[in-house]
Formats: C-alpha cells, structure tokens, sequence
C-alpha cells in the first residue's frame, strides 16, 4: 500500500488555505484594532480571543454536522467551498470598514468572518483520513501539515511586501483572499470526494484505537488521572505563554522596537525552523522520550522570551532566538497530543482529543485578554516576563506527569517526521 501522494497534497489544499489565513488574523487585525480604532489592549485582547470562543463550539458542531450529510459533492466538501466563499467575502469587507473608519461595520464583519471558518476548519481537516487507508494517514498528516505551513509562509511574506507605515490594507487582503480562493477552486476540481470515498475499502476507514485492555468508559486509575490533569495544565500554560507573545508580537514590535512589517522575519524564522526540527525531534524523542523532549522545549522557549525580552531595540540575535523557539514549540507540539491519547482508554481517543483542544483553545481564550491587559495597563514590557512566568508554570506542572510518556519509533520515512496532530 502507497500513499498517493499528489492526492494528499491537493486535499491539503484546504488546510493551506485556512492557515494563510489565520497566519494574517493573528499579525494584522490586532493592529488594526489598536491603531486604526483607537481600541484599548484588554478589548483588544477580548475581540481576538473570539475565534478561539467561538472555535470551543463551533468546531464539533460542524465535525459532527458534516459527518452526517450526503450530497453529490460529498460530506465535507460542500461546507469547505461556502465556507470559503463566506469568509472571502466578509475578509474583503475589512479593509474597506478600516479605510473609513467603521468601527461597527469591521467588528461585525469580523463576526462573520470568524464563523464562516469555524464553519469548515473541520471538514476540511477530516477531508484527509477520510479519503487516506488507515496505515497511511501518518505518512498524509504529515503532507497536510507541511501544506498548512505554507499558506502560513506566503502570508508572511506577502505581509512583508504589502504592509507599511500608511499603506492600505486592501493589497494584503486580495492577496490573502485570492490564495484562499485558488487553493479551493484547485481542490474541487481535482477531488471528487464521493467517488475517492467509494473507492475506499470500508475496513480501511475504521478508527485505530490504543492497544489496551482498558474498556471504552472505563475510569482511569488514580495515578494516571493525576498525571492527565498535570500534563492537560502544561498544555493550557505553554499555550497561554506562546499564543500571548505570537498574537501581540506585531503590537510589541512597533511599539518597543518601532517596527511595522519587519517583525515578520522572526516569525517566518519560527515557522522554517520548526518545520525543519521535525526530524531531529523526533530522533531526540526516540532516544530519551517524550516527556523529556517536552521539558527541554519547555526551557529552551522560557530562555528565549527571557533574552528577548532584554532587548531595547530589533537586534539580529533576535533571528537566532526565534529560530530556537521554532524548535522549542515543534518539540512541544509534537510531542504532548500523543502523551494524552497515551493515556486513553480503548475507544476513548476521540474524547481525550477533546480535552486536550479544549485546554488549548481555553488557554488562548485567556491569554490575549489577560496579557492584553497587562500590555495596555502596565507595559508594553511585560509581554515576553508574562510568557517566561507561564513557561515556569508548564515546566513544573509537566514535572509531574508519570504516565503518557514513550519512546516512539524512529520513523522510517522522512515525511512521517512532521507527522502532528493540527
């Protein structure tokens, strides 16, 4: 059994497209809010927590919707394609409330946008295992995955070009909404998801489970509850700590260094860096475990928002300190999502994937409010110490964990190194 690997990639189409966009929700509209609006951190730090609200209850709803609908496009593509065609539409009002100053009219666009991609998000990442034989959807996350960091690299880049003092916005949104655009016209012409799924053998498509004698529903002992309880705390506080400084590193950077679009580089250094730590990672977790990968990701992102943080002004050592963190949250990512499912029961690795995005997504609810508040009644300063408190925080919650932990097989092929869940 082969993967079709032209196959993922073109169904890898709609996660590219989703993290294109969410590469420039992240950076700009923050921006936008603050210095177009006039809008305080703290209401800042509420309205870009709204995704990740409304994500909670979104996300299943629409998992679950798509799982249950047939038409002649198939199950997921049609919420993919309105969904897209919703937010393009909605994203192109933006640039138009920002240049006239329409505060309601922007907020109220943005509600919209955000539900139209909670609308699809899931559908469109449950495109691949139902179109990819079991043994192989390994081999294919991984494709989805390097996809998704694409669409997250060429919004970078195009922030980079389009983005300066007193320019307009417009050229980054068409940008961003013609790329969304292309990367779902390619895709509905190109899989035919009824078909592919017919194609499937039915036993292909059931759901692995961990081997265990454990049963569905069954709880779990005492020990490996309190570990599942420390390690779902480290997720919420490395969470908390990288999604304050990734949400308000654009605000940060202009204010403290007086950057408007250079900062992007340090993000994009994260991104290449984290793709290209996949395989060591993974070298590194066969030889020591998980739990240990995860502690030494834990320090080496503590230790660069530390030294950041010491920084008056934009220095080049910022490249080398953003490359580490790249590192440090591939080591992380890669390797916490398996730790919980570890801990499952038979039958119950759907329900851990629960708790575990329900911690993550919490966390960055939180986060950009909290830290909002902090930036906008304190200082601008206190981004990068309020990151390196809740590193401390994650490194001794995860000091705790006893269960979960393993050393994985060293993969046998290259692209199942950047196998992470999304």
């Amino acid at each position: 059994m082969k993967l079709n690997y032209k196959r993922t990639i073109l169904i890898g189409l709609a996660f590219m497209s989703i993290s294109a966009f969410w590469q420039m929700y992240d950076n700009e509209i923050s921006k936008m809010l603050q210095y177009t609006f006039g809008i305080g951190e703290t209401v800042v730090g509420v309205i870009m927590s709204l995704d990740n609200i409304l994500a909670l209850f979104l996300l299943p709803i629409f998992g679950s919707l798509s799982d249950k609908v047939n038409t002649k496009h198939g199950k997921r593509m049609p919420f993919i394609i309105v969904g897209t065609i919703l937010a393009i539409t909605f994203l192109m009002i933006l640039p138009f409330a920002e240049s006239t100053m329409n505060l309601p009219l922007f907020i109220g666009a943005l509600f919209l946008l955000l539900i139209s991609m909670g609308t699809y998000r899931s559908p469109a990442v449950a495109l691949m295992p139902d179109l990819t034989p079991k043994p192989l959807r390994s081999k294919a996350n991984a494709v989805i995955n390097l996809m998704g960091a694409v669409g997250g690299v060429f919004t970078l880049l195009m922030i980079n070009l389009f983005v300066k003092e007193g320019a307009s916005y417009y050229p980054l949104m068409i940008a961003v909404a013609a790329f969304m655009a292309i990367c779902v016209i390619i895709l509905v012409l190109t899989i035919k998801e009824n078909k592919l799924r017919a194609e499937m053998d039915p036993e292909e498509v059931v759901e692995e489970v961990p081997a265990t004698d454990s049963k569905k529903g069954q709880k779990l002992p005492k020990d490996v509850m309190r570990s599942l309880v420390f390690l779902l705390a480290s997720v919420a506080f490395w969470f908390i700590a990288y999604n304050a400084v990734t949400t308000a590193f654009s605000r940060y950077a202009k204010e403290v260094w007086g950057l408007d679009s250079g900062y992007t580089n340090c993000l994009l250094i994260a991104t290449v860096a984290a793709i290209i730590s996949y395989i060591p990672i993974g070298a590194i977790a066969s030889k020591i475990g998980r739990k240990k990968t995860i502690m030494i990701g834990i320090v080496l992102l503590g230790a660069c928002f530390f030294a950041a943080g010491l920084f008056d002004q934009y220095s080049n050592a910022m490249i080398i300190f953003f490359c580490i963190i790249g590192f440090a949250w591939a080591a992380i990512g890669v390797n916490s999502y398996p730790m919980v499912v570890e801990m499952a029961n038979a039958g119950d690795v759907g329900k851990y994937t629960g708790l575990y995005y329900t911690f993550s997504m919490s966390a960055q609810v939180v986060t950009p409010i909290l830290s909002g508040w902090l930036l906008e009644h304190v200082d601008y300063r206190t981004l990068f110490p309020y990151a390196v408190v809740f590193c401390i925080l994650a490194f001794i919650t995860m000091s705790q964990v006893r269960h979960g932990d393993s050393k994985p097989m060293q993969k046998k092929d290259v692209l199942e190194n950047f196998d992470i869940d999304d």
